[in-house]
């Protein structure tokens, strides 16, 4: 499988109590994880193989196609429109269909799921999570959102925009009524250079930031209006923000570095 993500070393497992944020575990009855994408289609995901035992992979170790339709119809993924896309497209494969790919690289690095063969399978630790979306997101949020590089799926290099401790502080005062990434583009780096001919920095910020914290549940995208740019789509905090995410310590909001 040819993952669209890789993991980079910026942050320790363990280091949480370091950081100006704290991410709070949760409890497997905590309702608002129903409304967490990646915990949602992960809890999915162990479910099929718990059934069917195996998923079968195609030569380059992608899931083939049939599994990927089923995922791609019962995932039910915020923003994907598989009706659109088979309007220009005939087959639908794992790389047409991004938050499966980026499932199904978290789940084989967290140990739940590994491949035999040309096949898909169950751990022990992925059974005994199938059901339990508490200790899934207890798993996977840290290492989604803090381990992997974001940048690393994009057509152009991009730099690591940097520092969480910025990004969720901000996000924490900010996204309580809403904000697109030009204005986050603004409060971070200042505004922009009107010498460049495109800024790039709003669509970093939407798959460095604002993309992973919408799989993990904990911001949402609100309502898209007719015309709007991309930038200017609004994104605002979930219940399980609250319930995730604590501030304990008083913060600055300098600027990171961006070159």
């Amino acid at each position: 499988m040819q993952s669209p993500k890789t993991e980079h070393g910026s942050f320790k497992e363990g280091s949480n109590s370091a950081l100006m944020f704290q991410l709070q575990p949760l409890s497997n009855d905590q309702t608002a994880l129903a409304e967490a994408p990646m915990i949602r289609a992960a809890g999915k995901l162990l479910g099929y193989l718990v059934e069917h035992q195996t998923i079968g992979l195609t030569q380059t170790k992608a899931f083939q196609r049939k599994f990927v339709l089923w995922a791609a119809e019962t995932f039910q993924w915020p923003g994907y429109d598989l009706e659109r896309y088979f309007a220009v497209s005939k087959v639908l494969n794992e790389y047409d269909f991004p938050p499966l790919e980026d499932l199904h690289f978290v789940l084989l690095k967290l140990k739940l799921i590994r491949h035999y063969k040309l096949t898909c399978r169950l751990t022990k630790s992925g059974a005994a999570l199938a059901v339990k979306p508490g200790d899934l997101f207890n798993l996977i949020a840290p290492f989604f959102l803090f381990r992997i590089d974001h940048a690393a799926s994009s057509r152009i290099a991009e730099p690591l925009l940097g520092n969480w401790d910025v990004f969720l502080g901000i996000l924490n005062v900010e996204a309580e009524g809403g904000v697109s990434s030009a204005r986050l583009r603004e409060i971070l780096y200042g505004p922009p250079d009107p010498a460049e001919p495109y800024d790039r920095v709003p669509g970093m910020i939407h798959s460095q930031v604002l993309s992973p914290l919408c799989a993990m549940g904990l911001l949402v995208e609100g309502e898209k209006k007719t015309r709007q740019a991309f930038d200017e789509r609004q994104y605002v905090k979930t219940p399980l923000w609250a319930a995730a995410l604590r501030f304990p310590f008083e913060r600055q909001r300098a600027r990171p570095d961006f070159h």
